[in-house]
């Protein structure tokens, strides 16, 4: 029967996720609710108080969601000051980006990817049948411009992904390279998981409603701390949308998943004082990692930090860091041998994996 499967995906390298947090637990022989978990940079406050009201007291959980998401779409338009029209919500910003490729990529179809980065796009991209080509960022891990605007002339995409702030890094998109990218005759589509993260300035949000070429792409994931629920969203030109809305599945985002997400943007206030914690702990915690004499940390725009490791097995830190139930991301993949990556916690999350590291 094997032979019945589509030929492209035999071959197919699997995504490689985070470890179920429960499964970790009973791995590490430690306690769930010991464990500092900085390894997906996951919001280590949780949800809101009110979102876990709104969870409990879900009055249609055995009704169909409302497949258009009226009701999250018009208060993410109220937040942003920007068009309703242009708002589609998705089960986290993946479902958007697997979206979106179906629609613009056939077999064989060329995506530019720019490594190290987010892996959904390539494996999207891969599942889908189209051919990646990588442009390897620079030693500082900013897109190298030159040979992203040759390649784009040579191979002519019709979409291409960039994460601003970048994960696994953290930098932000040079402005003159996101000029010169919206001047291609391309889609271009700003994965900004991070944004809330970063200087307010650096979002496009509002200009998407102004062009026909680009796209960008939010999560509550991150900042929201709604992870467990996937829930995103995209906002698309207006020529694009009456598309998406014909191909999206019909019931993307459940029930629990929007009014959570509705609880969220009912008290953003409280999520941006939280955003404001997370960014002066990601200062701390980069200062500190300086004074390690084995790290070399690159700066950040997020909500997690990357490490060089030098002069000791980056795998083993890891290991030796779980054992004590600290568990960080660690890399071995090219541009990104001998690195770990450290989720922002809390100041005392933080203060242990400071402690912690400085011992070793």
């Amino acid at each position: 029967m094997k032979n019945l499967l589509r030929p492209h995906l035999l071959d197919l390298e699997p995504y490689t996720p985070i470890l179920p947090f429960e499964a970790l637990s009973e791995q590490l022989g430690i306690p769930a609710e010991k464990i500092i978990k900085l390894d997906a940079n996951e919001n280590p406050y949780g949800i809101l108080p009110a979102v876990a009201d709104a969870l409990y007291s879900l009055p249609y959980a055995h009704i169909y969601p409302d497949p258009e998401s009226r009701f999250l779409r018009r208060a993410l338009a109220d937040y942003h000051q920007i068009p309703v029209e242009n708002i589609l919500a998705g089960a986290g910003a993946d479902e958007l980006i697997d979206l979106l490729l179906r629609f613009f990529i056939n077999p064989g179809d060329t995506i530019l990817n720019c490594p190290p980065t987010f892996g959904m796009y390539a494996f999207d991209t891969a599942i889908n049948g189209g051919q990646i080509i990588d442009i390897p960022r620079l030693d500082d891990f900013s897109v190298d411009a030159d040979a992203l605007l040759d390649a784009i002339a040579e191979h002519q995409p019709k979409i291409f992904f960039l994460a601003t702030p970048n994960n696994p890094d953290g930098g932000l998109l040079a402005p003159k390279l996101l000029d010169a990218l919206l001047k291609q005759n391309l889609l271009l589509v700003l994965d900004e998981a991070y944004m809330e993260f970063a200087p307010p300035a650096s979002t496009q949000i509002r200009e998407v409603a102004k062009r026909e070429n680009l796209i960008v792409l939010r999560t509550f994931s991150k900042w929201a701390g709604l992870a467990g629920l996937r829930v995103g969203y995209g906002v698309f030109p207006s020529w694009l949308m009456p598309y998406l809305w014909t191909a999206k599945q019909p019931y993307n985002v459940s029930v629990a998943a929007s009014e959570a997400a509705l609880a969220a943007l009912r008290h953003a206030d409280q999520l941006e004082e939280i955003g404001q914690k997370i960014i002066a702990e990601r200062e701390r915690l980069y200062a500190e990692l300086q004074k390690v004499d084995y790290l070399e940390p690159y700066p950040s725009q997020s909500n997690f930090i990357l490490c060089r490791v030098v002069g000791r097995d980056a795998a083993a830190l890891k290991a030796d860091l779980a054992k004590q139930g600290i568990l960080i991301r660690y890399f071995n993949k090219p541009g990104l041998d001998d690195h770990i990556r450290i989720s922002v916690g809390t100041p005392e999350q933080v203060d242990a994996v400071l402690k912690a590291l400085k011992k070793m």
